[in-house]
Formats: structure tokens, C-alpha cells, sequence
């Protein structure tokens, strides 16, 4: 996998803008970029190539953009540009519709159209945000249903939104680490949630082949158990009742995975008790008390899940952590 990085300061302050301008717009689809900071641009970007998607990752201070009609006709990639807003504020502009949005929305654009948008840095300096880069052709959705989602706030707080931006700020940590096959896997899960996102959006779900309805629904699983770990009542009874399935259908969407849905929730809720082990803000708490906390039942059977796991006990874990 070609993963890249670039940071500015690794230039002089006068060629920083410049040469950021150049290698973005050699990234995505290429527009012309005004800046107040352009005498001493610091600014950072990530590229993830996932197969028939992209991913990028940006960091820069306030500035506008614009892809005017002479851009879009010299070269027009043909994508949907996803982006959600991690810090900061960004206003966009097209087909007639705009939008100002703030961390913990999305926003998307084509770049078959001109736009034009405005990015404002946010408290901690900077501008940030994910853009997910989808091929026109591989969202089989019809047009005319999502021209309408183009320059309109859509939310990353609940529901789809939520469990896309968690997948994507997750593949964001992994990224330097993967190889091209792992690539490959993850940019299809991708783009099956984000074709899952627009299609709620656009009330056009019944257009959704198997395979991402497939993706979508796992998805919406792993967010169930990460955000239930701590209920000692989460079974696989609890996420198929929720999720209106059958548990026999449940435990067949977990076969294609290296393990079984309770093996999954144990595993996470170990997880999470090792981390709480060696915590400071937690060290007056007892050993028991960090295992019931993630719900893992009486204290002899969550000492003798950690060692298991772990080959140790959760004192000793405790007592021999840095």
C-alpha cells in the first residue's frame, strides 16, 4: 500500500503554501485555493489509497476554495467528495444550495460541478477533516436522488453518520500499517457505509445490492456492542432482538469473521478492563470493581477470562504495568 504523508514545515515558510496547494490538488480534484497564511502555510495531509476508493486526511488553517467551470472541464475525476469536519467550521456552495457546517457534520460535493467552499480553523488551530473520495460509478444510487444531499450539513452525531465517521477516524489510525490486500478490504467496507449513509438520507435503501446491506448491518452490530460493553445483560439474544434479526441470523454474519460474536464482546470488554487497570484516574478502584464495570460478571470468573487472555491475573497486570 502506497500510504503518503506530507507536512509543510518540512519547508521553508515562503514555499510551504505553494507546494501544498500543488500536491493536494494532484490528490483530489484539482481548484484554486486562497489563504491569508500563505507567507507561513503550515498545513498537513494523508493519502490512503483503498482500491477503487481514496482517503484523505487534512490539516491546514482558514482558507477558501473554488472549482470553477474551467476546472471542472480541464478535469473531472467523476466522485463524490465526502468530507467530515473534525475541528473547525466549513461553508460550501453548490448547485445553487450551501451550507455551513461544524465538527461532527459531513459534507459532500461532486466534482463535476463548480463549487466553492470556505474553511475557518477551529480552537486548536487548525482546520481538520477526512474526505472520502467515491467513484460516481460505484454508488448505485440515481443521481437525481443525490444531487440533493450536495451541499447540505449531514449529520456524524447519530445513527449511519455516526457509525461511517467511527469506521472512517478508525481506518484513519490504521492506515500506515496496512498492506494492499487489507487496503482493498477496508476501502469496500467503506464504500458500502458510505453508500449505506446516502441512501438513508435519500430514502433510496431498496436500491442497496445485498453485500452492502450486509456491510451496513454489521456495521450498525460492532457500534451496538462498543457502546453496550458495560451492560452485564449484552448477548447475542440483546443485539439480534435490537436489531430485528434472528439470532441464528446473527451468528451467520459473524461467520466470515475471525470470531464469534461472544467471543467478540468478551474480547472487547477485556480490552477495555486492561486499560482501566493501569488508568491513574482509577487506581483507588478495586480489581473487581474495573471488571464489573465493563460487565464482566463475578470476580472469579473475570480473573480467569483476563488470564486467559492475558496469562496473567488482573492484580498482577496492575501491580507489573509502568
Amino acid at each position: 500500500m502506497a500510504y503518503s504523508e506530507i507536512d509543510t514545515t518540512s519547508l521553508p515558510p515562503e514555499d510551504r503554501f505553494a507546494w501544498w496547494h500543488e500536491v493536494v490538488g494532484r490528490g483530489v480534484a484539482p481548484v484554486r485555493v486562497a489563504t491569508e497564511h500563505a507567507d507561513d502555510f503550515v498545513g498537513r495531509a494523508g493519502f490512503v489509497p483503498l482500491g477503487a476508493v481514496h482517503l484523505t486526511t487534512m490539516s491546514f488553517p482558514s482558507l477558501s476554495s473554488e472549482r470553477p467551470a474551467q476546472l471542472v472541464r480541464r478535469s473531472d475525476p467523476e466522485t463524490y467528495e465526502l468530507a467530515l469536519i473534525l475541528d473547525g467550521s466549513m461553508h460550501v456552495a453548490q448547485e445553487r444550495c450551501e451550507t455551513q457546517l461544524s465538527a461532527g457534520d459531513f459534507a459532500m460535493w461532486t466534482s463535476s460541478r463548480p463549487y466553492a467552499g470556505r474553511a475557518v480553523s477551529g480552537p486548536a488551530g487548525a482546520s481538520r477533516a477526512v474526505m472520502l473520495h467515491l467513484p460516481q460509478s460505484l454508488v448505485p444510487l440515481p443521481q437525481a436522488r443525490v444531487r440533493p444531499l450536495l451541499a447540505r450539513g449531514l449529520s456524524a452525531r447519530s445513527g449511519m453518520g455516526r457509525i461511517l465517521a467511527q469506521y472512517l477516524e478508525s481506518l484513519v489510525q490504521q492506515a500506515p500499517a496496512l498492506d494492499e490486500e487489507a487496503s482493498r478490504r477496508l476501502g469496500a467496507t467503506s464504500l458500502d457505509l458510505a453508500v449505506g449513509f446516502l441512501a438513508q438520507h435519500a430514502g433510496t435503501q431498496e436500491r442497496l445490492p445485498p453485500e452492502t446491506r450486509h456491510q451496513v448491518l454489521l456495521a450498525a452490530i460492532d457500534t451496538f456492542i462498543e457502546d453496550r460493553l458495560a451492560d452485564p445483560r449484552l448477548s447475542p439474544g440483546m443485539i439480534a432482538a435490537r436489531h430485528h434479526i434472528s439470532v441464528r441470523l446473527l451468528h451467520q454474519l459473524f461467520r466470515g469473521r475471525p470470531e464469534t460474536v461472544s467471543a467478540r464482546i468478551r474480547r472487547r470488554r477485556l480490552e477495555r478492563c486492561r486499560e482501566d487497570l493501569t488508568a491513574p484516574g482509577l487506581r483507588a478502584l478495586p480489581v473487581h470493581a474495573i471488571g464489573a464495570r465493563w460487565g464482566m460478571g463475578t470476580p472469579a470468573g473475570f480473573s480467569r477470562a483476563f488470564r486467559a487472555a492475558y496469562g496473567i491475573s488482573p492484580g498482577e497486570h496492575r501491580r507489573t504495568a509502568p
